[in-house]
């Protein structure tokens, strides 16, 4: 079973992986997209690295290669925590792009060469960031948003809502477990991020069963996302835009 506090980190990650993909990334879901590089099955995806395999809840590739430059793959994590995300954090994310971004090994059989990826990392946190995590990620180029402002008020509120319902469903019927899997699989359904790699193809049941065979959610579960979804797209009414100065924070920027 899971807490209200790490239900309310996973609906806010896939919160945002459906902004990442409306900012022009493609989200990658299986690792049939990319056998060379990724591992896992849908809802529990990894990527390979030189020395071990790395979890990636939200992995987003850039739907534009800069010229003369690599594609672009970002991996995002949030934080949704009273306190502020301290070094250990920054540091983590850190080992996993050098992991991933050396994971090279010629194949002398081949005369192809191998396609490569710049691996960047992007932090969100719902109470920012402490001072020795801000100073490591800007030395080494760790992307930190702070969520804790006044423009994500609204937004971190409905999501508390859902976690909140979620834990106390999850609490009354014990035997419909609420697993991982079965929650990506249900948000992401819901926020329009499962259309890549053909998935839109299948239907909602098909999605359910090949990310938790033979479980299901507790009863009005369903009814709890489709009410989240609902009040984000209530609020797409009022557009929100990220600014990124050549500076190490963020300016949001609402209209009137």
């Amino acid at each position: 079973m899971f807490t209200e506090s790490q239900l309310r980190g996973y609906i806010l990650e896939e919160t945002l992986a459906s902004l990442l993909r409306e900012s022009g990334y493609a989200l990658l879901m299986s690792p049939d997209e990319d056998p060379e590089e990724l591992a896992g099955r849908i809802g529990h995806l990894r990527v390979r690295g030189r020395g071990t395999n790395h979890q990636a809840d939200v992995l987003g590739q850039f739907e534009f290669t800069p010229a003369f430059s690599l594609p672009v793959r970002l991996f995002l994590e949030a934080k949704f925590r009273d306190q502020k995300c301290g070094l250990d954090l920054v540091r983590n994310a850190f080992g996993v792009i050098q992991d991933v971004n050396e994971n090279y090994v010629p194949d002398p059989r081949s005369t192809r060469p191998r396609r490569r990826f710049q691996y960047r990392y992007a932090l969100f946190s719902t109470s920012g960031f402490s001072l020795p995590a801000q100073q490591f990620a800007l030395a080494h180029q760790i992307s930190l948003v702070d969520l804790s402002g006044a423009s994500f008020v609204d937004l971190l509120a409905a999501i508390q809502t859902a976690a909140r319902n979620l834990h106390r469903l999850q609490t009354e019927a014990r035997r419909f477990p609420l697993t991982l899997s079965l929650l990506r699989t249900g948000l992401r359904s819901r926020l329009g991020t499962v259309q890549e790699a053909g998935i839109d193809e299948l239907e909602e049941d098909d999605l359910l069963t090949s990310a938790e065979p033979h479980l299901e959610m507790p009863p009005h579960a369903y009814e709890v996302l489709d009410a989240f979804a609902h009040d984000l797209q209530v609020r797409e009414t009022i557009a929100l835009m990220i600014g990124f100065p050549s500076a190490p924070f963020i300016v949001p920027l609402a209209t009137r």
